[in-house]
């Protein structure tokens, strides 16, 4: 494999606090105590006048060894069954060429990126539990206040990354809608929308797919370039007073046709009559514009898609009821099958003149259904098992809580004599993972 080339101006683009990063701001404060007594045992020339069975067993003098500048192996890696989906490897490494080395004695920062022995997988990587995702190599005290940074960019992201490729798993292949902005700090939807990014892109690599990306805030696609895109909120509709076909209608006639018309339709807690009566308001919008010679007025009067999202306490008025909440509350498969039923039966209204018959059908049948509240893998993956008629799924706190990526970094090699040597806490061992790539920190 070809070398990992990191540019350390990618920072800028993350918009990371690099001088409070470097002075150990962010980090848990046992690691800057580290570094303390490491850099004064340094100063001081401190050796080693300790035992060390671990390496002495292995004929290895360690008389004399220059604690404070020792040279280690740091090997981050994730627990996670069956795999895990490495995202933030490319902000971690880029956090490790900006923010190694250490402050001189007039305060300035010097780099020393370029000293390590560094190696990651790509980002979108399959890793398995306890191989290593990266390994840092070098003068300890150099990277040692940076452990608490990367696990946080790592463990997160590689989250959302795993939770999309298995969310899409459960769905599948149909598209995931990325929502749940609104259940974190703003700060964080930069880095979110990235690892969306890679867990698509992850699952379309591995599927042969070619699912798209939606997000829901511009922020989350700043990285990479990609808008964020919406509908319609419940704020809009109860500013029309509940009249969803009128609030749709008027969305329509003044936002630009690019935004695609996706009409909320359970304000009134009747999910089938609403998608019925915004169709056909949305549709009449249509063929008058298409009849009066102006094509360019009706694209913006095509209906994409109409989203249920009724609340999992609530059971929509054309649902029976069955007496188990999971059947007859929330967006349950009934109701999407008759949602869909409804607006089919839509091109055989009397009302609709022969000469629009055909295209009325297209017209209905090509509106999209669009799920959400309270979405999980195991939700999803059951309306999938069963066929259920929606085309698109909006989750949103499932990219947080489901599963756990949680990283962990241990010393797990000690530089002795020009030598390295396995030393790690007791249960822990030096790994390989054949897909570990040499980084190289361009300058």
């Amino acid at each position: 494999m070809g070398a990992y080339e990191i540019d350390p101006r990618m920072i800028e683009r993350l918009e990371l606090e690099v001088d409070q990063i470097r002075r150990g701001h962010y980090t848990d404060q046992y690691f800057n105590h580290t570094l303390r007594v490491l850099e004064c045992l340094a100063k001081e020339g401190y050796r080693y006048v300790g035992t060390a069975p671990a390496v002495e067993l292995a004929g290895c003098d360690v008389r004399g060894v220059a604690v404070g500048d020792i040279e280690a192996d740091l090997q981050i890696f994730h627990r996670r069954r069956p795999f895990s989906i490495a995202a933030g490897v490319d902000c971690a490494l880029a956090i490790v060429a900006s923010c190694t080395g250490y402050f001189d004695n007039a305060g300035q920062f010097v780099n020393t990126a370029g000293n390590l022995e560094l190696r990651a997988v790509r980002e979108g990587t399959r890793v398995e539990p306890w191989l290593p995702l990266m390994r840092i190599a070098g003068r300890y005290r150099d990277f040692a206040i940076l452990e608490t940074v990367l696990l946080g960019f790592l463990t997160r992201m590689s989250l959302i990354a795993t939770n999309t490729y298995e969310l899409l798993c459960a769905s599948g292949g149909k598209p995931i809608f990325f929502f749940p902005a609104r259940f974190d700090v703003y700060h964080t939807q930069m880095f979110d929308g990235l690892a969306y990014k890679v867990g698509v892109e992850a699952y379309n690599r591995d599927h042969g797919a070619q699912v798209p990306m939606l997000i829901s805030s511009d922020a989350q696609g700043v990285l990479w370039g990609k808008p964020g895109s919406g509908t319609i909120p419940h704020s809009l509709l109860l500013c029309f007073l509940r009249d969803t076909a009128e609030a749709v209608v008027q969305f329509a006639r003044f936002l630009p046709p690019e935004i695609k018309r996706v009409a909320l339709i359970d304000v009134n807690n009747d999910c089938v009559g609403e998608s019925f009566r915004v169709a056909r308001a949305m549709f009449e919008q249509y063929r008058r514009a298409f009849d009066a010679g102006r094509p360019e007025e009706a694209e913006k009067f095509v209906l994409f898609g109409v989203r249920a999202d009724t609340a999992g306490e609530i059971r929509d008025v054309s649902i029976e009821p069955l007496g188990d909440d999971r059947l007859d509350c929330g967006v349950c498969a009934r109701l999407v099958w008759r949602m869909r039923e409804a607006l089919d039966a839509l091109a055989d209204d009397p009302a609709i003149a022969p000469a629009w018959r055909d295209r009325a059908r297209e017209y209905f049948r090509n509106i999209k259904i669009v799920v959400s509240g309270g979405f999980t893998a195991a939700k999803t993956a059951m309306f999938t098992r069963l066929n259920v008629p929606a085309d698109f799924y909006g989750i949103g706190s499932s990219f947080f809580r489901s599963g756990n990526n949680d990283c962990t970094a241990d010393i797990v090699r000690v530089k002795i004599g020009g030598q390295w040597h396995d030393l790690a806490k007791v249960g822990r061992r030096a790994l390989e993972n054949p897909d570990l790539q040499t980084v190289v920190v361009k300058r």
